[in-house]
Order: C-alpha cells, then sequence, then structure tokens
C-alpha cells in the first residue's frame, strides 16, 4: 500500500479523530472509507448521465434562450392559468 501525505483544514482533521474514535479506527481507514465512497458516487452519476445523454437537447419546437427565460416562456404559452385536465401539453 503506498502512502500520501495531505494537508487538510483543522475542522475537517478534528471531524474524521473524532469519527475514527467513535468507530475505533485508524484515520486513515475513515480517509479511505470516505474517498471510496466519493468515487463510488461519482461513478454512479457518470452512469447516470451516460444513460440520458442521447436524451439531452432531444426536445424539438422550444426556443433556444428556454433555460434563461423559462418564465416568459410558460406565460406565454397559458401554463398554470388554467386547469389543464383532458389537454395535451401546449404545442
Amino acid at each position: 500500500m503506498k502512502t500520501l501525505t495531505v494537508r487538510l483544514p483543522d475542522a475537517l482533521a478534528a471531524e474524521i479523530q473524532a469519527e475514527a474514535r467513535e468507530r475505533k479506527l485508524s484515520r486513515s481507514d475513515v480517509v479511505r472509507e470516505r474517498l471510496t465512497l466519493a468515487a463510488g458516487s461519482r461513478r454512479c452519476r457518470s452512469a447516470l448521465l451516460d444513460a440520458i445523454a442521447d436524451l439531452i437537447g432531444s426536445v424539438n419546437g422550444l426556443p433556444a434562450d428556454l433555460s434563461a427565460r423559462k418564465k416568459k416562456y410558460l406565460k406565454a404559452t397559458g401554463y398554470g392559468n388554467t386547469p389543464t385536465a383532458g389537454r395535451p401539453f401546449p404545442a
């Protein structure tokens, strides 16, 4: 196993120390566990993004600046003004 030296903010070092004491583990074990969990969550997010990548930007007919002007677009389509039961989404 390789050794790596890092500098941590005092608050984080104290948090790791407290967790290690509470769980009766070494600080190294706590840090290794945290790094492993963080790497796993990054891989999970990446896998989720890969699963929907072909859908991103695939809706036709919407304005190019929709993300910047969503309230104006929704107001122009009448969204939220009247009940939509039985009506399809505005074209």
